[in-house]
């Protein structure tokens, strides 16, 4: 399957933003329960598909069907996988340039990739046992080390102490405390524009 350009709907093609990095921020955005299900659905449209795809409201629903496949890769991916994230797009991105640039001689820095190829060479890089391993896969070990499977109490000490200073950090979510005002404020809008 070639890596998708466009997203098409009936006879309009609407062109996607295919960069990594606006993938990485429509994922953030999709998880970032600070945000409303509405705005969070026209924030990842406007990203990417642009004003374009912002200004065709009756395409949204489909817009968005077809973005969640693409920033999925095209491929079925399980929303509840029991296993636990070893890695965060964001939070380890130095790991990862450190790691393109070691394994594929590529700099992110400057490097414009489509989000699915930056997906499958993300799954290529370098992990041995052996030692031959890049940064990112080193971590992302360490991650999943049982501690409680080491005999050896001071290599159990060090692994303990290097998964809590590599550890990805949980997002904290902040619920916002609205005013009765902003409440009112909120409410006539959505009964003004017909939502509620």
């Amino acid at each position: 399957m070639n890596n998708p350009e466009y997203a098409k709907i009936g006879n309009k093609k609407y062109k996607i933003n295919t960069d990594f990095r606006v993938a990485i921020e429509c994922n953030r955005i999709s998880m970032d329960d600070t945000i409303g299900d509405n705005e969070r659905g026209l924030a990842i449209i406007y990203k990417l598909y642009g004003e374009e795809g912002l200004d065709n409201k009756q395409d949204h629903v489909e817009l968005m069907r077809i973005a969640e496949k693409f920033l999925k890769c095209g491929k079925d991916i399980e929303e509840t996988n029991n296993k636990e994230a070893d890695m965060d797009f964001i939070q380890d991105m130095d790991f990862i340039k450190a790691s393109f640039r070691s394994d594929y001689q590529i700099d992110l820095t400057h490097e414009k990739m489509h989000w699915w190829e930056f997906y499958n060479l993300i799954g290529g890089l370098s992990n041995s046992e052996f030692g031959n391993c890049c940064v990112l896969n080193r971590i992302r070990n360490l991650r999943n080390i049982n501690p409680n499977e080491i005999d050896d109490p001071k290599r159990k000490k060090e692994i303990i102490e290097l998964q809590q200073k590599f550890s990805l950090k949980k997002n904290e979510k902040k619920i916002p405390q609205l005013t009765n005002e902003q409440k009112q404020n909120i409410d006539n809008y959505l009964k003004m524009t017909g939502i509620k």
